[in-house]
């Protein structure tokens, strides 16, 4: 099992308009691929304007398979290309991450 996390930063003031354009556009074809996010949330304290989300795959090649046909998506292409013309994205963080041996994942 592994843990995909992916933390994003946005211009001071955007990350409400990037996160209904994601509620509108993105998240319905995201998750026909990915299925749920494990983890969505946004920053209250710390490095603001900040939003993260960790996707759960069986091991690195389902990771590989369910975002290449994400990707080839036509919704999700119209997500990311409405993405770009806003323009609220400023940074972007992914970590691949596994268990500790203690820990038992949900799902």
């Amino acid at each position: 099992m592994i843990f995909d996390m992916r933390t994003y930063s946005c211009r001071p003031g955007t990350i409400n308009a990037q996160l209904k354009l994601y509620q509108d556009y993105g998240m319905k074809p995201q998750q026909r691929h990915l299925g749920q996010p494990y983890f969505y949330c946004v920053t209250e304290t710390g490095t603001i304007n900040t939003f993260v989300h960790i996707w759960q795959y069986k091991d690195a090649a389902d990771r590989a398979t369910r975002r290449a046909a994400m990707m080839a998506d036509p919704e999700w292409q119209e997500y990311m290309r409405r993405s770009g013309e806003l323009g609220a994205l400023v940074s972007q963080a992914n970590q691949i991450m596994t268990p500790a041996a203690f820990f038992t994942p949900k799902g």
